[in-house]
């Protein structure tokens, strides 16, 4: 009965999605709109699955534009801090008008899109003669939106306001403002400004805001208390800081500037008009020689230089060449001659060695073998068979 109940209740989640969602806003008052994740999941869930109970927590990216056009309206800002958080819609209109937003969920796991239609009809309302802005140091903007922090937060002005009949006026992120990014740590904020306005004159404790002492308090840098009994925040996040209080009376209106004095559309008769002459004209025969005939002049200057360096002197090259080639042709012819020497002296190795160094001799005869160095006779033809006996056999 109870996943019945859910699924109705989803059901009927689906249809407001489809169908277009109206706000009257009144010009001047600060406007949010929340876009709730588990209102677009719905639209990507079957009927199954709404039906057992089985959903997903699915990321979801919201696109928002002002239909038929690529951007929302100048006094309209979204937020989305991560795909598992709501968006918000927020701002302040400052005309009346109307205005038709398309707004794109983009499903993250299954990339499926469904769309929502807002029609923002900003009607006039009369703004607040009084009011104050103040900021919050330790709050971010997704964390100020959700309307149960705007009632907190609400409560504790009218407490320091000293009266129920307080609006909130705007509400901004200090980076906006040109605030700095904070350090990704615990404890660290960007911070909000929050602009509240009444019909009913500042109380005591915001008028302390105005005392030139808490101003030089302020201007020195010093830590300014909180004035006695005005310090009503019942939470410590949405505490403000003093030194940024501004206030702005807004009863008194300026008297706006007297509209110019009209004349009588006839000119007035003034003596023939007449041009002032031409100036001379100007010799730039000067700064053409300067600017092109001195640098062309240069230029040619190192040219000249840089090819005598190259091609003038090089006699000395030149002789220190020749006389290194007539070394060289020297060490050649040296190297010839030594080579005529060695075969000559070659030539004369067939002198007869003694009869003693013969291997074998004929004491009779005396007659001898042919020298087995021989220049005549090939090395290899000197050589004996290792197998075959010289000596003669004795009997």
């Amino acid at each position: 009965m109870a996943g019945y109940r859910s699924w109705i209740l989803l059901l009927t989640v689906a249809g407001w999605t489809r169908a277009e969602i109206k706000f009257n806003i009144p010009a001047g008052k600060f406007f949010s709109y929340e876009l709730m994740r588990e209102t677009f999941q719905s639209d990507f869930e079957p009927l199954s699955q709404l039906y057992l109970g089985h959903l997903y927590d699915d990321p979801m990216v919201f696109k928002c534009n002002k239909q038929h056009f690529p951007d929302l309206p100048e006094w309209l800002r979204f937020t989305q801090r991560h795909p598992y958080d709501n968006g918000f819609l927020y701002g302040t209109p400052t005309s009346p008008g109307k205005s038709v937003i398309e707004i794109y969920a983009v499903n993250k796991r299954s990339y499926e899109t469904t769309r929502q239609i807002l029609v923002l009809n900003v009607i006039a309302a009369k703004s607040l003669p009084y009011q104050a802005e103040f900021f919050i140091k330790l709050r971010e903007i997704e964390k100020v939106l959700p309307p149960a922090v705007q009632d907190e937060i609400k409560q504790d002005l009218q407490k320091l306001w000293d009266t129920e009949d307080l609006d909130i006026v705007n509400i901004s992120n200090a980076l906006d403002r040109g605030g700095r990014v904070p350090l990704p740590l615990a404890g660290h904020f960007e911070g909000v400004y929050v602009k509240a306005g009444s019909e009913q004159n500042f109380s005591a404790c915001l008028m302390r805001a105005r005392a030139p002492e808490h101003q030089l308090q302020c201007a020195a840098g010093a830590k300014v208390k909180v004035p006695g009994g005005c310090n009503f925040c019942s939470i410590p996040s949405n505490c403000i800081s003093w030194c940024s209080t501004e206030l702005f009376d807004l009863s008194q209106v300026e008297p706006s500037p007297p509209p110019p004095t009209l004349g009588s559309d006839v000119l007035e008769a003034v003596e023939e008009f007449a041009p002032p002459e031409s100036p001379e004209d100007r010799n730039f025969l000067p700064d053409y020689i300067v600017t092109v005939i001195v640098p062309l002049v240069l230029a040619l200057i190192l040219c000249l230089l840089l090819a005598f360096v190259m091609f003038g002197r090089r006699e000395g090259v030149e002789k220190r060449n020749a006389k290194t080639n007539q070394i060289q042709l020297y060490h050649h012819h040296t190297i010839l001659d030594n080579t005529d020497e060695l075969r000559t002296m070659a030539d004369h190795r067939g002198v007869p060695p003694p009869l003693s160094t013969l291997p074998m001799f004929d004491s009779r005869t005396g007659s001898r073998a042919t020298p087995a160095d021989s220049p005549r006779v090939p090395l290899i033809m000197a050589q004996h068979d290792p197998h075959v006996d010289t000596l003669p056999s004795r009997k």
